[in-house]
């Protein structure tokens, strides 16, 4: 179970799904059990519409960063490439959230850790985050 303490990182990912395919945290979730997984890995789903949608639990761990998940949230925008202005404005939602109640996580794109060969989410988290004024005390 996670803890407070234990989130060091929020981290953005995408589906890596067709851009005009609308999915949900229940796809997702399916998704995931058919990878042998416990369900969705995500924390949270932001849907194309912009909508929030739950994954798991903030007090359970993920599995969505290899190697990180003991210490990390997920959030996932559905997509792959273009995302909606509707689902930036939700993410931006979520990290601000999150920061409120973790203020010393560190906020990064799945693509950002090294063990990580991936180019999830598709965009430079730091730089969106600078242009929208999203901080944490580690940016």
């Amino acid at each position: 179970m996670l803890t407070d303490n234990d989130i060091q990182y929020l981290v953005v990912h995408c589906s890596d799904t067709p851009d005009a395919k609308d999915l949900g945290a229940i796809d997702i979730h399916a998704m995931h059990l058919s990878f042998g997984w416990h369900g969705c890995g995500y924390h949270r789903v932001i849907c194309r519409d912009g909508t929030v949608e739950q994954g798991r639990p903030d007090y359970w761990q993920g599995a969505h960063v290899y190697g990180y998940n003991d210490r990390s949230l997920g959030v996932c925008l559905i997509g792959r490439r273009h995302f909606a202005d509707v689902q930036f404005n939700a993410l931006e939602t979520v990290l601000r959230q999150w920061l409120k109640k973790y203020p010393s996580a560190k906020i990064v794109g799945h693509r950002d850790f090294p063990e990580t060969k991936k180019t999830c989410p598709n965009f430079d988290v730091a730089s969106w985050c600078n242009e929208r004024n999203i901080v944490s005390i580690h940016s």
